[in-house]
Order: structure tokens, then C-alpha cells, then sequence
């Protein structure tokens, strides 16, 4: 009997995506927990970067025990070079968060799996569909309409830095899927590490105010390890496509969060540029999403 005939098949798919629909939600409040830190930008990445290696670090040794060191280094360059992306990414998302707009960070960086694709027909060869295309060029309009409009003093650079950010995960996406070998949770914790040592030499982080670490704790330890581990729990149950459609989940929530504590309204131009970029990435993943749904229920997938 093919696994759609079973009531476990749509049990499975709910699961998933309940599992990651609470994962974005989690991620979503990132951009609202730097602001609420209230520390300079390389404080918030050394302890964001050294507490989630920390809370990664103890998951992985309860789940793996006498095995994690021979698990840590079974990764090998590739993973290395992994966790010195996520490392980057992590400095480059606060320093974004830090100096422009939060609905500009949030939709530039839900543009990372576009990134890969490219950077995926650009080194393994892998050809780019017509409509993969015509989203590019989409988001390309979005993106000029959102640095069309005012900007703050530091809002261009924050721009730009969520738009490398962007760039700096859609690469390290096209080094996972070339080695998927590779385990996830040693490249999140290696990445924490790089981040925390990148900040130190320009960091205080002994000279912040109880509340700070009370923001950076619960982002370190429980915010950030909380979403990475249930959306890459969701992915046992769900097709790639369907939980990069949730993800764009946390462009729509983010901005909300930071409008709800800070009564922050971004300018109108960021506001259509955004709208073009969501409703683009929407109909690229929705449509994937849709024919893994179908194959998926009917065993093709």
C-alpha cells in the first residue's frame, strides 16, 4: 500500500508543519532580541555567538554522547568552511539589525535560497528553471525600489550587510547541499565559536547591564538553538520546498514584533520593495511546494 493510502502520510505533513510554523515563529523574534539587548553591535555577537555554541554544543553531546568529538571532526574542511559562513552570517545579521530598518533585513535575507540557486548553477552545474529566472529579476525590482527610498544614517550599510548576509547563507546552502553528509548541528556550534572570536577583540562583553544579559540569554540559549533545532526537525516530515515557504514566515512576523515593542514603521518604499520580494519568493516556493505536496501524497516524491 503506498504511504498516501495511510492516515500517517497527511499526519506526518501536519506534524511538519506545525514543527516549523513554531520554528520560523521562534526565529521571528531574532531581529526584536538584538534591539531589546541594548548592547553595542560586537557584544551582541560575541554572546549570541558563544551562548548558542554553548546550548548547541550540550544538545549535540546529549544526543550523541562518547560520539561528538569523532561526529565534530567526521565533517572535515567542508564543514570548517561551513561554520566560518554561519559565523559571518551571524555578524553580518546583527550589524543589519543594528543600523536599518528590520523589514529590510528580514525580506533581503529570505532572498538566501535564491542566492543558492545561482551559486548552485554557478559551481555544481546545476541548471536554473525559466521561472527561477523571472523570480531573480523580480526580487532585483524589489530590491531597487527598498534602496530607492530614505535611509537613516548607517541604513545603506545595514542594507547592504543583510544583503550579504543573504549572499553569505545562500553559499553556505550550496556547500550543505553539496556534502549533506555533513551534520548540522557542529557547523551551527562552530559557527557560534567563529562569531564569539571574530567580536572578542572589539566586544566588552563583561560591562553590560543585567538586563542585556537577560535578552542575550534567553536569545542564545533557548530562542535561537529552539528555532534551528525544530525547523530542522520539520524537515524529517516535509519536502525542502514546503519549509522554505514557512520560512518566509518570519519576513511577515519579524517586522510585526519590532513594530509591536519599538513602534517601529518602516518607509513606504521598503514597504512595496518588500511586498515585491514576498509576493515573488511566494509564488516561486508555493508553486514547488505544491508539486511536492502532490507527488509526495502520491508516492513520487
Amino acid at each position: 500500500m503506498p504511504r498516501s493510502a495511510t492516515p500517517y502520510a497527511a499526519q506526518d505533513r501536519a506534524k511538519g508543519l506545525m514543527i516549523a510554523a513554531a520554528g520560523v515563529t521562534a526565529l521571528s523574534f531574532d531581529a526584536v532580541l538584538v534591539r531589546m539587548a541594548g548592547a553595542e553591535g560586537w557584544d551582541v555577537v560575541f554572546w549570541r555567538g558563544l551562548l548558542m555554541a554553548l546550548a548547541v554544543s550540550a544538545l549535540l553531546f546529549a544526543t550523541q554522547g562518547r560520539y561528538t568529538l569523532r561526529i565534530w571532526r567526521r565533517g572535515g574542511r567542508a564543514a570548517a568552511a561551513s561554520g566560518l559562513l554561519f559565523g559571518l552570517n551571524s555578524i553580518l545579521f546583527v550589524f543589519a539589525v543594528l543600523n536599518t530598518h528590520a523589514a529590510n533585513v528580514l525580506v533581503l535575507f529570505a532572498t538566501a535560497p535564491l542566492f543558492s540557486a545561482v551559486f548552485t548553477w554557478l559551481f555544481l552545474r546545476e541548471p536554473i528553471q525559466t521561472r527561477t529566472w523571472w523570480t531573480i529579476a523580480a526580487v532585483i525590482v524589489g530590491m531597487a525600489v527598498i534602496f530607492s527610498g530614505p535611509a537613516e544614517p548607517g541604513g545603506r550599510l545595514g542594507d547592504l550587510a543583510a544583503l550579504l548576509a543573504a549572499a553569505n547563507m545562500g553559499a553556505n546552502l550550496t556547500l550543505l547541499r553539496a556534502r549533506p553528509e555533513i551534520n548540522r548541528l557542529p557547523v551551527v556550534a562552530t559557527g557560534g565559536v567563529v562569531a564569539a572570536v571574530c567580536a572578542a577583540p572589539w566586544a566588552a562583553p563583561l560591562a553590560l547591564g543585567w538586563d542585556s544579559y537577560a535578552v542575550l540569554g534567553v536569545m542564545g540559549l533557548v530562542q535561537m538553538p529552539l528555532a534551528l533545532l525544530l525547523i530542522a526537525q520539520s524537515t524529517r516530515y516535509l519536502p525542502s520546498p514546503e519549509v522554505s515557504l514557512v520560512l518566509l514566515l518570519e519576513a511577515a512576523l519579524g517586522p510585526v514584533w519590532v513594530w509591536l515593542v519599538f513602534a517601529e514603521v518602516p518607509p513606504v518604499p521598503s514597504m512595496l520593495g518588500g511586498a515585491v520580494i514576498l509576493l515573488a519568493l511566494l509564488g516561486y516556493f508555493a508553486r514547488d511546494a505544491w508539486e511536492g505536496a502532490v507527488g509526495w501524497r502520491y508516492g513520487r516524491s
